[in-house]
């Protein structure tokens, strides 16, 4: 098996969960390799497509929809039909805050389907035919949330670990061929994630210090191209990944707990 090291992205390039944060910092690399762009995220993309196209994207096309919904990334595989997808960047997902028992199903589904169901609906559907032309990059973002029982985020947590075994499971049964499979999992990121998941009255929404998303792109993207299986950006957050597979899980979900309970 060759080297599965490359030095860019070429061809077409799909990025969910364009919008912004992370996935908006993946845009922006993708398209300063000069790539065929297809970017889809749940709302609008206008500021995705102005950075791609500023940043030197070959080609731009743009889709909002729900990947939580069977209509969602049916619209997405549809839409790529019969195109050579080089490499896809399944960025799309979300949090939820508060104790599960206190929210509502409806947005926990949304959460596991947006970050499970639709994640690894559109990975089967595209990756599959990478494996029938043996190349392809696959880039999904996970999270060292995942290592964490997630005490009052919960459903996020979860999804997560479901996301980072997922991965590394995926890339083992992929070895053989030319398909890269790679998981980036940050940390803490100043996104809007936190207000989109109603945990700005948390102490972790509230900490000023949390890592740059330009920075996790370039994590996550340079590992993509490196061929490596999974990645997690930040050194402070490698320690913390550590110690939570060294912990016990009760004393984990204890002090994320304390993270993340929101304040009354």
């Amino acid at each position: 098996m060759s080297d599965k090291k490359i030095d860019a992205l070429e061809g077409f390039v799909i990025i969910t969960g364009a919008s912004s944060g992370i996935g908006l910092e993946l845009t922006r690399l993708a398209a300063k390799d000069g790539v065929s762009l297809f970017l889809v995220a749940d709302r609008d993309l206008s500021a995705a497509e102005a950075i791609a196209r500023e940043a030197g994207a070959k080609s731009i096309e743009t889709l909002v929809c729900d990947l939580a919904t069977e209509d969602g990334v049916k619209q997405v595989v549809e839409s790529v039909t019969n195109r050579e997808v080089s490499a896809l960047i399944a960025n799309a997902g979300h949090g939820l805050s508060g104790a599960f028992f206190d929210e509502e199903w409806d947005k926990a589904r949304h959460v596991i389907m947006t970050n499970v169901t639709g994640t690894c609906q559109l990975v089967h559907a595209i990756g599959r035919q990478m494996r029938a032309r043996n190349r392809g990059r696959i880039l999904v973002t996970g999270s060292i949330a995942g290592h964490i029982p997630g005490a009052f985020q919960l459903v996020y947590n979860s999804t997560k670990a479901f996301i980072d075994d997922f991965c590394v499971g995926l890339a083992n049964e992929l070895k053989e061929t030319e398909v890269v499979v790679t998981c980036l999992q940050p940390g803490v990121t100043d996104t809007d994630f936190f207000e989109r998941a109603g945990m700005m009255n948390t102490p972790v929404g509230q900490d000023d210090d949390k890592a740059d998303p330009a920075k996790v792109a370039k994590d996550g993207y340079a590992a993509m191209l490196k061929g490596e299986t999974q990645v997690v950006s930040g050194f402070m957050n490698k320690v913390q990944a550590l110690f939570a597979d060294i912990l016990p899980d009760s004393v984990m979900a204890q002090m994320h707990r304390r993270m993340a309970q929101p304040e009354t």
